[in-house]
This record gives C-alpha cells, sequence and structure tokens, in this order.
C-alpha cells in the first residue's frame, strides 16, 4: 500500500534525523511532513505543560488514568496531527529519564520480605504468564515467518519483542480500579498484585534482551550470552560494592541536614549508576532500577520515595507524551481493521494464557477468569518495550503506530472492562453463583440467631482488640474480613470471624445489620467506610457506625455521610502519650485521668458527659451540679417541633446530639430545625435538664 510505505519512510526519517537538517523559514518540509519554524527550549516546554494540563485535567474529569491523557497529548501536538511541537525527537532525551525514574521506584518497592510471603503467585502464577505469553507470540511469530518471509525477516526477534510487550498489564491503572472497587485485598486481587509483581521484574531482563536482539542471527547466541555476562558482572559489582558504601555515605549526607544536599546525592546516585550501566552498553533503566534496589535496603527509603515522585511522575508523562507523538492516527484509520485485530487477539490471548495458568494451579474458574480478565489489557511497561524496541528496528517501521494504537485501545478498555467482570465470570462460569452462595450460606449460619450483636469490618489488629473486648463484656459480635489466611487461623480458635466483604449490602444483611446494635468500621479506608456508612443508612438507618480513621481529614465527609462517630489514630495516640508523659513526671494520676477525659470531651460529643445512673455516687450538692447526659424524644405535639436549637431557652443546658427518627445522628448546630420523633442528647446539671425538658414538651 503506497500510504503504508510513505508512511515507514517518514518515521525511519523522523527517528534518525531530528537534529541534521537546521530549520530554515516559518515553515520547514521534511518527509512529506509541514513542521512550524523551530520552536526554543522555553516554548517547547511550555507548549509540552499546557497540553498536559489540559489532557490530564480532562481524562481526570472523565475518571481515567493520567498516563493516556499523556498519550492524547502527544497525538494532538505531534506531528502526525497539529505538528505544533516539530519532531518528537526534540524530547525524547528529556522523556527517557522518566523511564529512568519509574525503574528506579519499581527498585525502589523491591522487597525480598514482600517477595518471599507471595513467591507461590510472583515465580508461580507469575512466571508462567510471561512465559507461556512470549513462548505463544513467537510460536505465531515463526509461523507468520515461514508464510511472509519477505515482510517478517526476522520472526524470532520480532516474536520476543511483541511476546514482551503483550505479556505487560498496566500496574497502575489496575491497581487504581482494584483500589476503587476495594479489592485489593481479595483472593483475586492478590493473585492479581502477584502477577504484577513479576511483571515488573521481567522487564530488567527484557530491557537487556531487547537491544542484544538487534544483531544478527549468526552472532545472536553470542550476543545474548554476552549480554547477559556483562549484566550479571555489573550487576554483581553494583550490588556488593553499593550496598557496602550507600549506607554509610547517606548517613554521613544526613547529618549535614541539608534537604538540598540529600537531594543531589540522591539524583547523583540514579543517573550515575545508569550512566555506569549504559556504560557497560547496557540500559539505562537497569542501572536506576539497581539503584533503587539499594536505596530500598537503607533506612531512608520511604524519604526518597517521597522525594523522586513529583521526578518520575512529571518526566514519565513527558515519555508518554514522546510516544504519542509517534502514532500516526492516519496510518491507523487507513488500517483500522488491523488495529483492532491487533488489540482483540492480545486481548483474548492473554486472557487464555492465564486462565489457562491458574487452572493447571488448580484454582477455582471463577476466580482464574476473573484474574485473566483484570490482566488482559496492555500496560505501561509494554510501550517502554515497544519504544525501545523502534529504536533498535526490531519491529517493521509500519507496525509501529499499529500496534502502539492497539496497545492504547487496549488500556482505554480496561475501566469500561472492569465495570463488567463480575458479570462475565457470572454469566461464562457455572458454578460461581453456588460459590458466592455458599459464601454468604456460611455468613448467615453464624448469624442466624443472633441479636443485639456488633458487626466488626476488618479484623486486623483492631479490630481483634475490640472483639477480645466485647467478648469480655459479653456482647456478640460478628466480623467480616477478606484475607482468607486470617480467617482460617481465627476460626480455629473459636472467634466468630468469617470471609465476607463488609463493602457489599449481601454480606452486611446476612450478617444480621437489621438485627446488629452496633456497626464498627476498624479499618482506615475511607472510600469504603463512606461505602459502608451508605449501605447502612440505607438499610438499616437505626444502627449507629462507629468510624475509625488514620486523622481528622475526612471527618466531616464521614458525619454527612451518618457516621455516629469518627476516632482518630491520631488524636487517641497523643492522648496516650499525654497521660504517659504525665505520669512519668510526677503528675498525680487523679488529675491525669481528668486532664485525659476532659480532651476526649472536646472532640467526642457522648464522652462530653455521661449518662447518670441510679447507683451512681451523687448525693452531694456538688456533685448534683455536675453535668450529665438525659436523653429526650420530641412528641408530635411537643413545642420545639418546628423550632431552631437557637430559639429555644434551655436554661443552661445544651444539646450535645440529635438522633433523627431515621437513625440519622446530626450534630447540634444553632440553625437546626427540630422534628417530631427526634430524639435529642441533653447536656447540663439536673435543674437544668429538668427545666430545659418542660421548655422542650411545652410544660413550661
Amino acid at each position: 500500500m503506497p500510504y503504508a510505505r510513505v508512511t515507514a519512510y517518514d518515521w525511519r526519517r523522523m527517528v534518525r534525523c531530528c537534529h541534521t537538517a537546521p530549520m530554515s523559514g516559518p515553515i520547514h518540509k521534511r518527509g512529506g511532513h509541514v513542521f512550524p519554524q523551530r520552536m526554543t527550549g522555553l516554548e517547547i516546554t511550555l507548549l509540552y505543560l499546557v497540553a498536559a494540563v489540559l489532557g490530564v485535567a480532562l481524562f481526570r474529569y472523565l475518571q481515567l488514568p493520567a498516563m493516556l491523557g499523556y498519550l492524547a497529548v502527544g497525538v494532538v501536538i505531534g506531528p502526525n496531527a497539529l505538528a505544533l511541537a516539530g519532531d518528537p525527537a526534540t524530547a525524547q532525551h528529556l522523556a527517557e529519564f522518566g523511564v529512568v525514574f519509574l525503574m528506579f521506584s519499581i527498585g525502589l518497592e523491591f522487597s525480598l520480605a514482600k517477595i518471599q510471603a507471595m513467591r507461590s503467585l510472583v515465580f508461580g502464577l507469575g512466571a508462567a504468564q510471561v512465559g507461556a505469553t512470549i513462548a505463544l507470540v513467537v510460536v505465531g511469530s515463526v509461523l507468520l515467518g515461514w508464510l511472509a518471509p519477505g515482510w517478517w525477516g526476522r520472526p524470532l526477534s520480532y516474536g520476543v519483542v511483541l511476546g514482551g510487550v503483550m505479556a505487560m498489564s498496566s500496574t497502575a491503572i489496575v491497581v487504581k480500579l482494584l483500589a476503587d472497587r476495594l479489592e485489593l485485598e481479595s483472593e483475586h486481587g492478590r493473585h492479581i498484585m502477584g502477577v504484577l509483581l513479576f511483571q515488573d521484574l521481567a522487564v530488567v531482563p527484557l530491557l537487556v534482551i531487547i537491544p542484544a536482539l538487534a544483531t544478527s542471527g549468526s552472532h545472536l547466541p553470542m550476543t545474548l550470552g554476552w549480554a547477559a555476562l556483562k549484566a550479571a558482572v555489573v550487576l554483581g559489582v553494583i550490588l556488593l560494592a553499593g550496598g557496602r558504601l550507600l549506607r554509610p555515605w547517606l548517613k554521613l549526607v544526613v547529618r549535614r541536614k541539608s534537604d538540598e544536599l540529600f537531594m543531589l546525592n540522591l539524583l547523583l546516585i540514579t543517573l550515575g549508576l545508569a550512566w555506569l550501566t549504559q556504560l557497560a552498553g547496557l540500559s539505562l533503566a537497569l542501572g536506576a532500577f539497581l539503584a533503587g534496589m539499594l536505596i530500598a535496603e537503607t533506612e531512608f527509603r520511604h524519604q526518597v520515595e517521597a522525594d523522586i515522585r513529583p521526578f518520575r511522575d512529571v518526566l514519565l508523562g513527558l515519555f508518554f507524551i514522546t510516544i504519542g507523538m509517534l502514532l500516526d492516527w492516519r496510518l491507523v484509520l487507513a488500517q483500522w481493521w488491523v488495529v483492532l485485530l491487533l488489540a482483540l487477539l492480545p486481548l483474548l490471548a492473554k486472557t487464555a494464557v492465564v486462565f489457562a495458568v491458574e487452572l493447571r494451579r488448580a484454582t477455582p474458574p471463577g476466580l482464574s477468569l476473573r484474574t485473566a480478565l483484570w490482566l488482559a489489557p496492555a500496560g505501561e511497561f509494554g510501550i517502554v518495550l515497544l519504544n525501545l524496541a523502534a529504536s533498535h528496528r526490531l519491529l517493521p517501521p509500519e507496525l509501529l503506530s499499529p500496534v502502539l494504537a492497539a496497545a492504547v485501545l487496549s488500556m482505554l478498555a480496561a475501566p469500561f472492562l472492569a465495570q463488567h467482570i463480575d458479570a462475565i465470570v457470572l454469566k461464562l462460569v457455572a458454578n460461581e453463583w453456588m460459590l458466592a452462595s455458599l459464601q454468604l450460606t456460611d455468613i448467615a449460619r453464624k448469624t442466624i440467631k443472633t441479636q443485639r450483636h456488633v458487626i466488626i469490618c476488618g479484623y486486623g489488629r483492631c479490630g481483634q482488640n475490640l472483639a477480645q473486648l466485647l467478648q469480655e463484656e459479653a456482647i456478640p459480635y460478628v466480623a467480616l474480613d477478606l484475607d482468607p489466611d486470617r480467617v482460617a487461623k481465627t476460626r480455629t480458635t473459636g472467634r466468630n470471624v468469617v470471609f465476607g466483604d463488609a463493602a457489599r449490602l449481601a454480606s452486611l444483611q446476612v450478617a444480621g445489620l437489621t438485627r446488629a446494635s452496633a456497626v464498627a468500621i476498624t479499618y482506615v479506608d475511607q472510600r469504603s467506610a463512606l461505602r459502608v456508612l451508605r449501605l447502612v443508612r440505607a438499610h438499616a438507618p437505626q444502627v449507629p457506625v462507629i468510624v475509625r480513621t488514620r486523622d481528622d481529614s475526612g471527618l466531616d465527609e464521614l458525619r454527612a455521610a451518618g457516621a455516629t462517630e469518627v476516632v482518630p489514630e491520631v488524636l487517641e495516640g497523643a492522648l496516650m502519650l499525654a497521660s504517659q508523659t504525665m505520669a512519668v513526671v510526677g503528675v498525680p494520676l487523679p488529675r491525669v485521668l481528668t486532664r485525659l477525659r476532659a480532651a476526649r470531651a472536646e472532640r467526642y460529643g457522648l464522652l462530653r458527659d455521661y449518662f447518670h445512673g441510679i447507683d451512681d455516687p451523687g448525693s452531694t450538692v456538688e456533685q448534683r451540679q455536675q453535668a450529665r447526659l438525659q436523653p429526650l424524644t420530641l412528641p408530635a405535639g411537643a413545642l420545639a417541633v418546628g423550632s431552631s436549637l437557637a430559639a429555644l431557652n434551655l436554661h443552661g443546658a445544651h444539646v450535645a446530639q440529635v438522633h433523627r427518627a431515621d437513625g440519622h445522628v446530626l450534630q447540634a448546630e444553632p440553625d437546626l430545625v427540630l422534628a417530631a420523633g427526634d430524639t435529642i442528647v441533653l447536656s447540663g446539671s439536673s435543674e437544668a435538664l429538668a427545666l430545659a425538658e418542660d421548655a422542650l414538651l411545652g410544660g413550661g
């Protein structure tokens, strides 16, 4: 096809000749494309920034990953569309640093303890998925080379490249979608994370293998062996020498107490090791990965990760813009059926590979299919490998744009596919309904005779402590948790713990939500807490919900969603630290307890005062004047019905909280209008409470 030949020629010219021909005049033509006059560095930077801001903002508004926004921006401003930025290679060298810092971040996350804990999934399922995918593509490439030897001249090299590209899934997209759906800790979430972890590791040898494949066929085995030997020697020297030198050096730098010096050393280590690996004939990204691994073994890992994130995200965004600039939309339209085929075939083939590998591991069919569908779309590392292969001319030039477009379409489809995965699994797997029913039946069997119990959402350390205290007080409870190992271990001890997702209505209902006396959310995931709150308020508004949070940042949102009380860890930790410190320095214990209660009273409405009982000591006048709590439900004819709190004369008492008839708990705002059926929690002395009750009901 003539058009395809012209585009291939343009692409080769674009990769090779970006700086060879100086531009003159306002318009410059090259390879059939028209570029504007060469822009200054500042103008190009401003163009990229404006385009990136607009593109990312649009894709975030559409709830799509920012990476896809960068790719779309590159297509629009690239030489094959508006041609605003000239050649894509003008920013290629800077964009390569995005990949360098991405691999550095992967190295930082390289944890031997984490891999050891997930070794069966990482080196079992993950290795089988990557290996089987590459093998399948290589076999197909060899067959294609036999059918079309003139065009598909290097079937083995092409197969390894396309197999590596196809084997990758998008860690950024998949993890975000799983987190939004609260499925990271689910069983299929653990399988997916194990595979993604191995894919990240598999990128490292692929970065070594792909450049070696650029040599001629007769020298390929020797080149691969030499590349592997160099990689092993460089890796060994860097890990052995760097491990001994890096920690003392970073400690010396930290003692200078200079953020600038620490950041300069961080950049020097990352780019210096990247330069050393490139000097040895390997890739920049491999050196950055090794730098991340070395720093991950030090105590500065988390500080480094926070400091490097802005560099990584911005430069990686620039990399994806340059990748988008390589995409020729005209070729995509001219060969739309090829793009569609290249998008669908890998999706189906990858699903089949993961599904078969999971079944081989004796995984249930429903879990196998769900894992396969999540991992089916392409990933950002596939695009990185595709760019590396293009720079070494390891793909037919006319195939670059269709493959790149297919990968982008596949990633765009990931959020939409995720919305229908459950429906697909239920439709295709016959026993999935039965397994789901058995899980719900197991929960119902343990709670069917339980009344006035507490539903504990999450059975981690906090949930276990709460369950222990409830058990000591003979208060029934049922705990829902998504960790199958934890559930299996705790159930052997007789604890009432079941496998279930508290953020799903079915699990809450069979746990006896309508019969429960309270719901306690013991984990600190605010999205999940809000979902549980919405479900409880919609189906059992009378049940109070207590929420644990890390701090006060989401306090208003959680209360607006219906939380009866929010308990922030930061506050409780500070209170206990203060009380222990005062006790150690000699403050009398009664005064410490008084201070502690006063501080909590300022934060927790229901702890500000307390409900007095008949057995409470209160015979003295002083004790009778102390504040106490008293609930009062307004009948339909009460004087206060229809009035705001600010308009009421409560004779020295005040309103702590207002409980609506539908179960919602409201804070005592001055403009809150009372309604029939409201239960008002009054605070004050006994005399003030009596006068306030008369004023509210109309008796005085």
